[in-house]
């Protein structure tokens, strides 16, 4: 198992999301105006800045309002109420 924290893996709906509105990746990237990596990156779970996540959302015709609920804080992945990562994640 790699240990490179500098790439965090989180679970989002951007995927799901997207393909509900019969969308492409290419289509979303136009819409945001991202690159088309960015959006394979950020369905692979990588995280992105804000910024690219409110383009993302606006694109999916979101409100930024609604991205708890499309990109899960880190803290809600995990069931210990304390919100610490699990220690084999450490």
């Amino acid at each position: 198992m790699e240990n490179n924290r500098s790439k965090s893996i989180r679970k989002n709906r951007v995927r799901e999301l997207r393909e509900n509105r019969l969308m492409t990746q290419a289509q979303l990237a136009r819409k945001a105006k991202v690159a088309l990596r960015t959006i394979h990156s950020v369905e692979k779970g990588m995280n992105c800045r804000m910024d690219t996540k409110r383009k993302i959302l606006l694109a999916l015709g979101l409100r930024f309002e609604d991205k708890e609920q499309v990109f899960p804080a880190i803290s809600a992945m995990y069931s210990d109420p304390s919100g610490e990562p699990p220690t084999h994640l450490s």
